[in-house]
Parts: C-alpha cells; structure tokens; sequence
C-alpha cells in the first residue's frame, strides 16, 4: 500500500470515530497494549477519546482493575476502583491499588466523562500481566548451557586494536525439557533469556513471531527476557519445551574468513526460563531451567552477528522439539553463571515484514548468479531449494554491486549465509542469528529454476529478502505535490527502518552499533513515523549501564568495543554523550513520560559533572565534531566547523534541559546551579567564537550560526545578522548544504522557525549536489551515509536524514506550542513554499490522530485539520485580513466555535478545540 493510500485510510478512519459520540479507547498499560513482563510497581496507564462534538475535553474518569476478567462485567474491580476522578489527564496515569503479584495477570477498563457533562460507555477490557520482581521469582531456576568459555577468553570491552590469541568456532545448541501436564490448564506463561538470542518452541511450534530475541544490552551488567503466553500450545499429559540458542553480541566467534568488526566475549550461549502452570483448580506449578535439561549440538554450525550463519540440514534431528524425541544420546546441560541481573524486554522485538523477490536475476558465471531485489534494507534471506544430499549453497548479500559482483568491501566482509542441504524433496530455510543490509544477492553453487541446470547443481526454486526490524508501530504519514520529497521522504524512512533494531544502530551491516548521536538528532523525525516510546526508553537505559565510572557516556551503547584509533575521539564526544540527557527530554515532551526523566537523572548529573572536568574555560574541544560535513576532503571528522563549537553548544544546550528536568522534579537548588553553569558556558562561547565585526560564529559555517541561534546562544540583538549570514551562504553556494550529521538538523529547525522554509525548499529541491535529490539520482533506495552517496561508506544510513521532520513539522504544518506535552496544544503551521501545491500529513499522538490535508491553487488556500479529543491547536492559516476566510462554509467571523485571534505575518491565528475542522482562503 502507498502511503499515501495508507494516509488517507488514517484520515477517514477517524471519521466514524467522531460520530459515535463519546468513547475512551486504544487503552495501554506502560505505553503497550495488553503487555507481558509488566514490572512497573504502579504501572501507567493510558486511553484515547473519540468524540462526535468538537471542543471536547475529558473532565472525568473512572478506572477499575481486577484479577479475574468476569468481575469487570459486573464493574468489579477488587484489585482497585479508582471512584469517579475529576480530572482531565488520560496519559500516564497512575495504578493506585493492592500491590501487584508477580507473574499475575490483571484486567481493567475505563470510563470517561466529558467537559460538555457527557459519559461514555464502560471500554473493553484490556489486560497486563507482571513480570518477574525479584530473583525469587524465578524459583531457582538456572542459567544452563552446552559449554562454557574459558575464562581467559571472556572479554566484555574488547580494544579494537586487539589481536586474537584463539579461532574456532563455539556450538549453536538445542536444549530440551520434557514434562507433564496433569490437570486442565487455566494459563500458562513462559518467562524465558537466552543468550545472545534465542529461538523458543513448544510441541515443535515456534512461540511467538520475534526475531533475535531477546534485545542486546551490556551484558556484564544485565540481560532481558521475553515473556510469552503459551496456554493454547499446552495439552494434557506429555509436553516439551524446545530452545535454540544464537551468538547475538554476546558471543562473536573468532572465525578465520569471516568478517568480525567488533569482538565481545561475554560467554558461550546460555538460558535460563521459567514455566508458569496456573491450573483450573487454582494450583499452580514450575517447570524451571535446571540440570534435568538434555542438550546437543544442532544444524546451525555458525553464527555470527557479523559473519554470517551456515546451517547443515543434514545434521537435523527431526522432532527434537516434541516429546516423543528420544534424547538418551543427548547430554546433561552444564549450569553456568550469567548476567547478574535480569529485565523484562518492555520495547517491542524484531519481527520480519516486508519482503523481496528478485527483479532482475543475472548470469555470473557457472553456478553464479546476481539477484537484484530493487531495495536496500536490513534483514535476511528465504530460500526454497531443491537437490542433492551435501549440495552446498552460499549467498553473499551486499547493497552495490562491483564489476557485477556483490560489493561487501565498504559493509564487512566476508559475510555470507551457507546451506547444505540434506537432499530430500524441497527444502526450505532461512538465518535466525543475523542479518544484513543488502539489495542484492550473489548466489554461489545453484541454478535459479527456470535455467538450464549446470553441473548437477541444486535448483533455486524461490529466494527472497525478508526485510527485520523492531516492531514500533507506525504513528506517521506525509505525502505531497513534490515527486522528490515523496521520494525523499521514502529513502530516509528505508533506513530509519533498517536501522531501527534493539538499538538505533548506525548502519545494519559493517557496524550495527548504537552510535548515540543519532537518537537525539533523528529523534524528531522518527517519532513522527513510528511510536518509538519504549525503544528510546530502551536506548536511555543503555546510556545508564554504559555510563563510565568517571561518568563518561561512551559514543556507543551498548559499548561492545572499545575504538582508539584517534585517542578517545571516538569515544569521548559531547555531540553524542548527551544523548543521556537529550533524548529523555524529548520523551517528555513527546510522550509525557516522566519516569526515564526520573531513572536518568544520576546519569545526567555524572556525565555534566565529567564535562565540567573536561572543558578548558568552559568550552568543551573532544570528540567528533560535526561528522560527515561536506569539505574538501573525504568526509569524516568536522571540516567546515571548528573543534569546540558544536560540542559546546551541545553542552549549553545539556546545561539548560537539566535546569528544565530539575525544575520539574522540585529540585531548585539543581536547576539553579545548572543556571548559573549555563550562563557561564554561553559567555565563554561568545568569547570564543563569535565575532562581532562579522555576526558570525567561528568560520562562519552553516553549522556554526545555525546551532548558536538554535541554542539561544547569540546575544538577541545579533540575532537577525547571524541568520541572515547563515542564509547568505546557502544563497551563495547556489543553496547547497555543507552541514553534516550534527549540524544540519539544527540549520533546518533555525530556518523553520525563523519563518525561511523558502531556503529549505530550495537546498533541498536539487539532485546536481550533494543532498538527498542527489543520492536518488544515482540510485540510492536507501539514505546513504554521505551526503554524495559514496560507493566507499555505507548506503544505508539514517543519521542525515534530518528533513523528514520538516515534512512533518513544516510543509504539513504539525508541531507543538511551546510549554506543550505529548501534542496537548498543537500548532498547525503549514508551509505552501517553493512549488507546492498540496500536501497531506498525520501523526497518530498519544491523544489521537492529529492530520492536516492542504491545497492551494492561485486564488484560493485550503486547509483541512484533524484534532483529537483531549487536546486543542492554534493554526497558523495563509491568509491576509483582507481576504475572506471560512470554515466549514461559514465565514469565520461568523463563525462561533473557532476563534480568530488576529494576524501576524501573513497568518491569520485561529484557535480551535478537538474536531475536523476545513478552512478556506480566497
């Protein structure tokens, strides 16, 4: 489907919803919908509101919560009844009842009422269970395995720089478990870490529809778990439990011919799990991970996230996942120590989506084959196969091709997936272990079907790329009159998906680390798109348990790998270190989550307390400054902005969200002390940079002068002349863009907010320069790390992908009023620039469904606006007080529900509460 096919599906989706009058619905508990592994003391829970009124808003609710889902028919709720509460809020609030058991399972519903004195129904019943609170609930169960690395091998921060002492490959178990059910089941849930990633079965079924679970973390400091509901695959009497275990980040094996960027040993695979029967009688029972676990090698024979993975079909042993499998030449497992604690996994996994089929296939040579797919993403291969016993097939994924074979030099190399097959009827397989990001396929020793067959070789009857990534739902849609945004706005939204993971990795191939500056600069322009509340909360738990002793937050997180070419500028830059401080920032003020707020702030106030050891006079020189600026040299370290500008204004900025945070969480002897720092850091900066005889900030750099007026850092009377240089050197260079990774968002949200989206159409309606039209024009599918969409460096890179929150923000016109949380008070300011002629957008908010549908011809401007219920907007309409302006047919000076505030710059300012509102201006 389109997107815009699917955007407009959004916008008429919410008309039923306005005629149904009032209804509280998408009920969510910890910002999931019906979640396992809730381990939240008071869990959070949320509700959107339809209403078929305009200017609604909830002046009531009514919560109950109960152990047993037929009390809640009967309105029961002997966990907790809430009573009416006068209130507006319907985001985060707060559980208030009996404490809440381990591993148990709660239903609840709501009931709201409204400003205008109506009420709505009771909802549906929605449910959450918890998690696993304390090591006791684990009921002794064990962290079991195959075998155990040797100590002297374990290495949880290897150097970059480090030599291997050791090759070879480990075992990719399988373990299982046999066991008995004896009565009728009421519920059964498994709780369930493997390490590094684990692939769980029940009765030879596979639970679950996940992909490398579970989520990568500082493995010296923790591991998650997956909690899965397995009643409907339980029977009476004999039953199985089935694992295979992966390498993940965990385990990077030493393979010679395989490539291996980073090299953490944290140990060999492991598991630990925990059934819990819950029976109709009321009794409940444990099959827990112990030493009465049988295991063996399995088909798997490597795995390497960065390597690869080979799998031997003739090494299968059918049915090892069921009970009637006889394991007696199976061996006991070894039970092993693991991570010294253990969370629940609350971001959503990694689950395949789309997928590929070859649009062109081209002739190598004898056995070997180029399958194009036509789209560069993250992910792995389906392969149906068909031949003999000990045929091997080896696919080598790249995202370019050289000389018409797969490239892998730029991405890691060599990486391939190898099958064997076992020479019965067709046989079908795909990696569970790893991934790549790819466009093309090279295929070595097999025949596409369909081709003359060539040395007995197998026959390829299918092979397809299957597309992974986290499961964030989407929450976001922009279309518009501009065939290059549209196509833009598809590159960038191709490799936020491909690099959307259990971290936001940079690239999903060379590297798959968590650099950190992408998660605050791209924050913006993500969040529009996919509902990334629990992914970012993720991310800011992997800055706290990366953070160093000294307070350093490190460039990557998880840190698997410690850099040193260059000292410590590739891990020690303020640029990406403040994302610790950054992102749980932009979680409040997208989300209202007060809580990451609150679990970040030690981290916060260590890493401020390191800068301050670090900067000379308050100006802070380390680290990377702004990456990949366009310069005269190969792109890389800052090379149009001066060491020191980029990361002192960072930490200015860090400076003045820790006064907000402090201020917020009543802490004024913080916030002031954060002040008075900021202050001093402001006045160092003008000293150092700005020069008064030019208005210009250092080397003048687009960088530079955006990022000084973004701060707030230039003194408010040079204001006008910083940004007026800022967009004199667009002009000049016949508006081509030189800023890179760090500054170009900050030159794109000076530009919108100083009312210059005129300058942003025009640096990015253009394919003869560096910039997105130019990577499109020469066959780029997804956003490259360089801005010339050099074959050297990766092609699929999100952290340049900057304009997408324009699109969002500017040309629909969707952002947020200052002082706004979660989009309570939206301001639709949409930016009919350059040659625009429509342009449609919608972010489904924690509220609701905020859209805009805008057209314009040469005598008239209209404008169509959707707002939920719960929240109000200020638009910001095209349109001169001479002009006649109308909403909904009648002219709004007559009008009685919209309210006309006045004009400004050309904008008449209407304010609006929740409804579908149409303007028109001719």
């Amino acid at each position: 489907m389109s997107k815009l096919l699917y955007f407009l599906g959004l916008f008429l989706f919410t008309l039923p919803v306005f005629s149904q009058g009032l209804t509280a619905n998408d009920l969510r508990c910890e910002y999931r919908v019906n979640p396992m592994g809730v381990e939240a003391a008071s869990p959070s829970l949320s509700w959107k509101i339809g209403a078929s009124e305009r200017n609604v808003q909830q002046s009531a609710y009514h919560i109950i919560v109960a152990d047993d889902a037929t009390l809640l028919t009967k309105n029961i709720g002997n966990i907790w009844d809430s009573k009416k509460v006068g209130s507006g809020k319907s985001l985060q609030v707060s559980y208030k009842g009996k404490p809440l058991a381990s591993g148990k399972t709660y239903y609840w519903k709501v009931k709201v009422w409204a400003n205008k004195g109506n009420a709505s129904s009771w909802t549906n019943t929605a449910k959450w269970q918890m998690g696993l609170l304390s090591v006791a609930d684990w009921k002794n169960a064990s962290w079991i395995a195959y075998e155990k690395l040797a100590d002297s091998n374990v290495s949880v921060l290897p150097k970059d720089n480090k030599k291997d002492t050791y090759f070879g490959s480990n075992v990719l178990p399988l373990l299982r478990k046999d066991f008995v059910v004896k009565k009728p089941i009421a519920k059964a849930s498994l709780f369930i870490s493997g390490l590094g990633h684990f692939d769980l079965s029940l009765n030879g079924k596979k639970q679950g529809d996940h992909f490398l679970d579970a989520g990568w973390v500082k493995y010296d400091k923790e591991a998650l778990y997956v909690t899965f509901d397995v009643t409907s695959d339980l029977r009476k009497g004999a039953n199985t439990i089935g694992v295979m275990l992966g390498n993940g980040f965990y385990y990077v094996p030493p393979v010679k011919g395989r490539f291996r960027k980073s090299k953490p040993a944290f140990g060999y695979p492991k598991m630990i799990c925990r059934l819990l029967l819950e029976y109709k009688d009321g009794t409940t029972e444990n099959i827990i991970s112990d030493k009465s676990w049988k295991t063996a090698s399995g088909p798997i024979t490597f795995s390497s996230i960065y390597g690869g993975e080979d799998y031997d079909a003739r090494l299968e042993q059918q049915g090892w996942d069921s009970s009637s499998f006889k394991d007696r030449d199976w061996k006991n497992v070894l039970i092993v120590d693991g991570p010294p604690a253990i969370r629940s996994q609350q971001a959503e996994p990694l689950k395949i989506f789309e997928n590929f089929t070859a649009q062109k296939i081209t002739k190598i040579s004898a056995g070997e084959w180029i399958y194009d797919l036509g789209q560069n993403a993250s992910g792995i291969i389906s392969l149906k196969v068909k031949g003999n016993k000990g045929d091997t097939i080896r696919v080598y994924p790249a995202e370019l091709l050289k000389d018409g074979r797969a490239n892998q030099k730029p991405t890691g190399s060599p990486f391939y997936f190898e099958y064997v097959l076992k020479g019965i009827g067709e046989e079908i397989w795909q990696p569970r272990f790893t991934y790549y990001g790819f466009r093309y396929l090279e295929v070595r020793g097999a025949t596409p079907t369909g081709n003359k067959k060539e040395n007995n070789l197998p026959e390829i009857l299918e092979l397809k790329g299957l597309h992974t990534r986290n499961a964030a739902g989407r929450v976001g849609e922009f279309a518009s009159s501009n065939q290059l945004f549209n196509q833009t706005d598809k590159l960038i939204d191709w490799a936020i998906k491909s690099n959307m993971a259990s971290v936001f990795t940079d690239c999903p191939h060379r590297e798959k680390l968590g650099w950190l500056e992408e998660s605050h600069l791209m924050a913006s322009s993500v969040m529009y798109n996919y509902d990334v509340t629990t992914l970012a909360t993720k991310v800011v738990n992997d800055v706290i348990t990366s953070q160093l002793d000294n307070g350093l937050i490190p460039e990557i997180a998880p840190e698997y790998i410690q850099f040193t070419w260059g000292g410590e500028m590739f891990r020690d830059s303020p640029e990406w270190g403040s994302t610790g401080i950054i992102l749980p920032w932009y979680l409040y003020e997208w989300y209202g989550n007060t809580e990451v707020m609150k679990n970040a702030y030690p981290t916060m106030q260590r890493y401020l307390a390191y800068l301050q050891t670090k900067a000379e006079n308050n100006i802070l020189k380390q680290g990377l400054g702004d990456w990949y600026d366009i310069g005269p040299k190969r792109p890389g370290v800052s090379q149009q902005t001066p060491m020191g500008v980029t990361g002192t204004a960072i930490y200015y900025y860090d400076l003045c969200l820790m006064q907000k945070m402090a201020t917020l969480m009543g802490k004024p002897t913080d916030a002031a002390k954060y002040a008075a720092l900021a202050t001093a850091v402001k006045q160092a900066f003008n000293t150092t940079f700005f020069k008064k005889e030019t208005k210009q900030y250092a080397t003048g750099s687009q960088t530079a002068n955006a990022m000084a007026i973004y701060m707030q850092l230039v003194e408010p009377h040079y204001k006008d002349a910083v940004l007026a240089n800022l967009i004199k050197d667009i002009r000049d260079r016949n508006n081509a863009l030189t800023a890179g990774d760090i500054g170009y968002r900050y030159v794109l949200r000076v530009l919108e907010q100083e009312n210059r989206s005129d300058v942003i159409f025009d640096m990015n309606s253009r394919s003869d320069v560096p910039g997105y039209g130019y990577q499109l024009a020469h066959g780029a599918t997804a956003l490259t790390e360089s801005w010339a969409a050099l074959p050297e460096v990766s092609n699929n890179h999100f952290m340049l992908g900057h304009i997408m929150e324009w699109f969002y923000s500017g040309v629909a016109g969707i952002r947020q009023e200052a002082g706004s949380v979660a989009f309570n008070h939206i301001r639709i300011y949409p930016e009919p620039v350059g040659d625009l002629t429509s342009a449609k957008g919608s972010y489904l908010s924690p509220y609701g469904l905020i859209a805009t549908d805008w057209k314009k011809s040469p005598n008239v401007f209209e404008l169509s606006v959707v707002v939920p219920a719960n929240s109000k907007a200020t638009v910001y309409l095209p349109a001169k007080a001479n002009q006649l302006i109308s909403e909904s047919g009648i002219a709004i000076k007559n009008n009685t529900v919209v309210k006309l505030a006045g004009f400004e710059k050309d904008r008449a300012i209407i304010h609006i509460g929740s409804g579908i509102y149409k303007f028109k201006v001719q």
